[in-house]
């Protein structure tokens, strides 16, 4: 394929902040994001602009060389439009259009906007609404010169406000004093009158600093999966968290597990911003989110149709799509597991679940299950949170017989309550009946019906259609009637 004339549409976006500037080229119009290159450059553009007023001179010239590289990037990987967003930095400082003039000389044909703090805000709440589309609490958004706050209800933006407390004004506000950082922190959200003005569950944090606080919070815990997106912590663990960086010395800082070494100087002041706002806004939790600007700059590009889909069920439609065997095999499984109860708000997954079910038909026999297992646990997809993707890896894994005790399993059995993984356990054994009944083929798992009938279960099968109760059959059933805690019954007519 030539590159330069991509089979799917690319585009390109450059995240232009007062930390860091970051490429991001995207490919396809899909519900969920695919991000097929990612660059990021710390720079510190920002660094000294509260007492100059000025970009730094020294991160402009490497802010501009990067640029040049970012520009040939992108015309090589044929991504068309390529924009450019800048941020608090530009906006703010004196000699911000000086730098856009530089910026047009070596990014000639890109698009460039400069963005509001509204707007900033904005692009951010709709980058966390990709992946968590009913959205309710308060979405932070900080970089190096502002943060951004957000006001959701039901995923819609009620409230917006920027404030310049981004992590390198911050720092070179208070003169690197954390106590007068403080100080300055809750002067600020003290302007934001509803962010106080009722108690939330969640505030969902966004950003390079608040991502580094997430992974360094995974390394100390041994939470099973090095995934920091929709990671989530109670209010106590993140007012520890924040505590402990706040007051550790730098040295200190750097010997932490997965402590970032060109945002160690920069965490203690994001530590202070996200323990002022879990005080501020009273959120019982915290919910870090890779997505944001980039993302809500992806969305807007998407027809209203797409947007509107469900983000788990995309991502398990795209994987079914591309390494299932039979488009049409999802769909009647879907019907045919009708008779499994299952927890309000859980039929997404069940659907889910039928769609990644043939994911691993193409995989050696021997590791199918294991190979099954991770593929799901690690899957590419913005609405997967933690629950979900350790759900649907379980009920993969076991749909392809799985020993229960398979050490591999426990980062699903570990993030999982026991109820969870009992109804991975019961949807794992209805598919492995099913797939055992149709060998993928719809036609005849439709000539089969799985019902309860009070204490029994029960499965129907048509005479002729090319099914019958083997001994694999009959074991499957019975497994499967053990785990609902109901009777096996076979009828053949």
């Amino acid at each position: 394929m030539d590159v330069t004339s991509p089979e799917k549409p690319r585009f390109g976006v450059v995240d232009l902040g007062s930390n860091s500037v970051r490429l991001v080229v995207y490919e396809g119009m899909q519900r969920n994001p695919h991000a097929i290159f990612n660059e990021k450059a710390v720079l510190g553009l920002g660094r000294g602009l509260h007492a100059t007023g000025r970009l730094n001179e020294e991160a402009s010239a490497q802010t501009l060389t990067v640029l040049g590289r970012y520009h040939a990037l992108a015309q090589g990987m044929g991504a068309d439009p390529l924009e450019v967003l800048a941020t608090a930095a530009v906006r703010d400082a004196t000699n911000g259009q000086d730098f856009l003039d530089g910026l047009v000389s070596v990014m000639p044909g890109a698009r460039v906007a400069v963005l509001s703090g509204d707007e900033e805000a904005r692009l951010s709440a709709e980058g966390l609404l990709m992946g968590v589309p009913f959205a309710d609490g308060v979405l932070g958004d900080l970089g190096g010169g502002s943060l951004e706050l957000v006001k959701l209800v039901r995923g819609e933006v009620v409230e917006t406000v920027s404030l310049p407390i981004g992590t390198i004004r911050l720092a070179d506000r208070a003169e690197g004093d954390i106590s007068r950082a403080r100080a300055i922190v809750e002067t600020e959200l003290k302007r934001v009158p509803w962010l106080g003005a009722a108690p939330i569950k969640d505030l969902f944090l966004v950003g390079g600093t608040f991502r580094a606080l997430a992974r360094m919070h995974i390394a100390q815990t041994g939470y099973p999966l090095t995934i920091v997106h929709h990671y989530a912590i109670r209010r106590e663990e993140a007012r520890d968290l924040a505590g402990v960086v706040m007051t550790a010395p730098k040295k200190s800082l750097e010997r932490m597990p997965s402590a970032p070494t060109k945002r160690v100087s920069d965490l203690p002041f994001a530590a202070v911003v996200m323990r002022r706002l879990l005080r501020a806004s009273g959120a019982a939790r915290v919910v870090f989110s890779a997505n944001g600007l980039r993302e809500g700059w992806y969305g807007r590009r998407l027809d209203r149709a797409e947007r509107g889909r469900d983000p788990l069920l995309s991502a398990a439609i795209e994987l079914g799509e591309r390494l299932g065997r039979d488009q049409g095999l999802p769909a009647a499984l879907l019907r045919w597991t009708e008779a499994l109860a299952e927890e309000d708000g859980e039929a997404q997954l069940r659907a889910a679940a039928c769609w990644i079910s043939d994911t691993g038909s193409r995989d050696h026999p021997e590791y199918r299950a294991e190979q099954s297992f991770l593929r799901i646990l690690r899957l590419h997809g913005v609405g997967l949170d933690h629950h979900a993707r350790a759900f649907l890896a379980l009920v993969a894994a076991l749909r392809y017989e799985a020993e229960t005790d398979s050490p591999w399993l426990m980062p699903a059995r570990t993030l999982l309550s026991a109820a969870a993984i009992r109804r991975a356990e019961v949807l794992g054994a209805a598919l492995r009946l099913a797939y055992t009944l149709c060998g993928g083929v719809p036609a005849l798992l439709d000539a089969t019906v799985l019902e309860r009938r009070g204490r029994r279960l029960v499965l129907k099968l048509h005479q002729g259609a090319g099914v019958f109760a083997g001994e694999s059959v009959l074991r499957r059933l019975e497994a499967l009637a053990l785990a609902l805690g109901l009777d096996a019954l076979l009828e053949v007519d």
